[in-house]
């Protein structure tokens, strides 16, 4: 399966965890829209939720997780966990093409319809992930940015700017969230 059409990326550093999107929709190679939200607090305001492919699929998506953040209130991993064995064994689930990227004060974890539940490595400074066509240039820049003295959402605006030059799926139209990890 080919993930094209935009960037979410996190970002982990300083007592704070931020995520960013880009706000292009694309059909082909022409922008349907530049100012779309793909990034959204879930979870009671907990949890930041960034989605890559299809929008109704990942609106779906977004609706389990918040059912099963409910259901493990607290426990971001568990839910994820429980949604990608709902995503892989659920004949309806299955079929739909996106992918997630959420985190919490403690936890950011990527999602995947193959089952995938995958953290971020750490490296100096913080940790980074990104989804997307464009997400590995937007982590790229991040892992580059991390040790250097700026913040994670400074982090996550500058990578972002840098994929949107790469990236013709990437735009400029950013949504950003930040969780305050010590509050």
């Amino acid at each position: 399966m080919d993930w094209h059409g935009t960037t979410i990326l996190m970002a982990r550093k300083g007592g704070h965890v931020v995520i960013g999107g880009d706000g292009q929709v694309s059909l082909g190679q022409t922008v349907v829209k530049a100012n779309a939200r793909k990034v959204r607090r879930i979870g009671g305001g907990k949890v930041i939720a960034g989605f890559a492919g299809a929008t109704a699929d990942a609106f779906t998506l977004f609706e389990r997780l918040d059912a099963k953040l409910e259901q493990y209130p607290g426990q971001l991993a568990r839910a994820c966990v429980e949604l990608a064995k709902d995503w892989r064994t659920d004949r309806y689930l299955r079929r739909l093409e996106a992918m997630m990227l959420v985190a919490d004060r403690e936890t950011g974890l990527v999602l995947t319809g193959t089952g995938d539940v995958l953290e971020p490595q750490a490296s100096e400074g913080g940790s980074a992930m990104a989804i997307g066509s464009g997400g590995n240039y937007a982590l790229a820049a991040a892992r580059a940015l991390l040790p250097m003295d700026l913040s994670a959402e400074d982090i996550v605006r500058r990578s972002m700017a840098i994929a949107a030059d790469i990236c013709v799926y990437t735009n400029g139209n950013l949504v950003v969230e930040t969780i305050d990890e010590n509050a």
